[in-house]
């Protein structure tokens, strides 16, 4: 029997090849080794205000970028969180077992609410939405980037506590990635990840830009004061054009090291901008083809959620029965 593999996403802002190329080309090719559940985390988007609307359109945007990028309905469920109301039941039981200490120590709640006037408590309990996405499903493998590490840990502490106040409930997920996907950092700041929520033209590519804006993205990308690569003394933002590279194309490292060394910043960018359009372009026309029938990504998120509801109904029961609740069986 496979091992279930569980990873969301959140449907705000645009996607970017910081996100192709971190999390969700390996999605595509992983699904084929585990029972994939891949979640669009729309409760999660509601922390902070969202234009009604919006929201919704992004949601059937991701869900079709998702499918143009290779993950296949027949084999893998897509699903959206809040089509599967067990997520948002699960998340009040295991509220209920989390001490506060352990929420207001997470390190991106207390980054926000240093920032921000006011939060709501869903910022607060976000942590343990996301440990509910991973045990309602038993997840084995949750693959994440270093940021969300944390949240990780999160879900196994309170999966631990859970299961030795209660019973034994939920399984451990485990706390490697699978795949180690390219960190990809910001065209114009590239000492900061690459980052849906970060404003300005020239920071992300957008997995939907336009071609030509593309290649104009990657000629005005930040480089450093030196007039050619150079392996040993370049600077952040050449080592992150070669990232882009070689993640795009998959050569290695000698290969990469053979085709740049002494080679001028402009053949550098256009280099990078050749494989990026290279590789987005035939993703955009299978964006564009899967979109242009609406009902058909309707149709794939709601067999995705009536694929996982029945696991999901399984592990609330379970849940229910452990902690004394009333259930109807």
């Amino acid at each position: 029997m496979k091992k279930r593999v569980l990873s969301g996403i959140q449907p705000t802002g645009s996607p970017h090849i910081g996100n192709y190329l971190g999390a969700l080309k390996n999605w595509a090719k992983i699904q084929y080794d585990y029972d994939s559940i891949y979640c669009i985390v729309d409760l999660h988007a509601i922390t902070v205000y969202q234009d009604p609307a919006e929201l919704k359109s992004k949601i059937l945007e991701l869900a079709g970028m998702l499918l143009a990028l290779g993950i296949d309905p027949k084999h893998s469920s897509l699903v959206v969180q809040s089509m599967v109301p067990q997520h948002a039941e699960l998340a009040w039981m295991l509220t209920c077992v989390t001490p506060l200490g352990w929420l207001e120590r997470m390190t991106q709640f207390k980054a926000k609410s240093e920032t921000a006037d006011s939060i709501g408590d869903g910022l607060l309990q976000y942590p343990v939405l996301m440990a509910a996405d991973i045990l309602l499903y038993q997840a084995h493998v949750v693959p994440v980037g270093d940021d969300q590490t944390q949240h990780l840990e999160l879900a196994r502490d309170i999966a631990q506590r859970f299961n030795s106040l209660y019973a034994d409930t939920f399984t451990m997920p485990e706390t490697r990635l699978p795949t180690v996907g390219a960190r990809i950092m910001g065209l114009d700041d590239p000492e900061k990840k690459m980052s849906k929520s970060t404003t300005g033209a020239g920071h992300a590519i957008s997995l939907l830009d336009d071609l030509k804006v593309i290649q104009k993205k990657i000629m005005r990308a930040t480089t450093d004061s030196s007039p050619e690569v150079n392996f040993e003394t370049m600077g952040a933002g050449v080592k992150n054009l070669l990232s882009i590279y070689q993640a795009f194309t998959e050569v290695s490292d000698d290969a990469l090291r053979n085709e740049f060394s002494g080679l001028r910043y402009g053949d550098l960018k256009k280099k990078v901008a050749e494989a990026v359009v290279s590789a987005l372009e035939p993703i955009q026309a299978r964006y564009r083809e899967i979109t242009s029938d609406r009902s058909y990504v309707a149709k794939v998120l709601e067999n995705g959620a009536e694929r996982v509801t029945p696991a999901a109904a399984d592990t609330v029961e379970k849940v229910k029965r452990a902690m004394g609740l009333y259930t109807r069986n």
